[in-house]
């Protein structure tokens, strides 16, 4: 092997291995991503009064319509996630629900517990506009429907 065919090859090997370092982050972003949407969601399905009162609390219209809605975007959303699947638009959703939660229901920032829910929804949706802007990555059903 000549040395421009030895530089070549190892240029290749180590692209291969950033490509997969990667995906795999990218992966491991998504799961980590996700949990929390899909882990709140089951919560809400596990005591809907105590959720349709905590949202009526707040000031929100039709809260059991909210509940609903809630359920929706952050089981369906986290799972799509999750999976790779839609990734951008799923992302783009659970990007504006964390935003909107933080306003509706983390807005009194007075409150030391408040203002760090505040700010872990805005941190949420930063991450989550990184998988709008960069995809789900090698090792998701987005890149299998290519």
């Amino acid at each position: 092997m000549s040395t421009s065919q030895h530089i070549a090859h190892s240029g290749s090997a180590q692209g291969t291995q950033t490509d997969t370092a990667q995906a795999s982050a990218a992966l491991i972003g998504r799961v980590l991503l996700s949990i929390i949407f899909i882990l709140s969601g089951i919560s809400k399905l596990a005591a809907p009064a105590a959720m349709i009162g905590y949202i009526g609390s707040v000031g929100l219209p039709l809260p059991q319509v909210a509940l609903v809605v809630a359920i929706v975007v952050e089981v369906g959303g986290g799972l799509a996630l999750l999976s790779g699947y839609r990734a951008r638009v799923a992302a783009a959703v659970l990007a504006v629900f964390s935003l909107a939660t933080a306003l509706a229901f983390h807005n009194q920032l007075a409150d030391q517990n408040q203002f760090i829910h505040f700010f872990k929804n805005v941190a949420m949706a930063g991450g989550l506009l990184q998988v709008v802007a960069f995809g789900a990555g090698r090792f998701s059903l987005d890149a299998r429907r290519r």
